[in-house]
């Protein structure tokens, strides 16, 4: 089962999308985990993930994150799907990345 993990500032915001996403994995019978962090808690939260999905808010800290977590791929959701909150489009983009 992959885990994917987004981050944001607070861990609130992408509450929302979250939701959208597993709606989506499940539509498409994709197992997989997703979780929403504020970006403190990369280390402790993140480290066994498959993918970290960062917030547009939070897009300036991709490289202390992708340090902090070496290994994973690290990249920051396209503001136009995170503010559409479109989980379909941001679960295929996080899929690319674990590609």
């Amino acid at each position: 089962m992959k885990k994917i993990i987004l981050l944001c500032a607070a861990g609130m915001s992408t509450s929302m999308l979250v939701k959208k996403m597993q709606e989506a994995a499940a539509a498409e019978s994709f197992e997989c985990e997703i979780a929403a962090y504020p970006t403190s808690e990369a280390t402790t939260k993140a480290a066994d993930a498959d993918v970290i999905l960062l917030g547009p808010q939070v897009r300036f800290q991709k490289n202390k994150i992708a340090e902090q977590c070496p290994g994973i791929p690290v990249d920051a959701i396209d503001m136009r799907m995170y503010g559409r909150m479109d989980g379909a489009g941001v679960l295929k983009f996080a899929q690319g990345l674990m590609a």
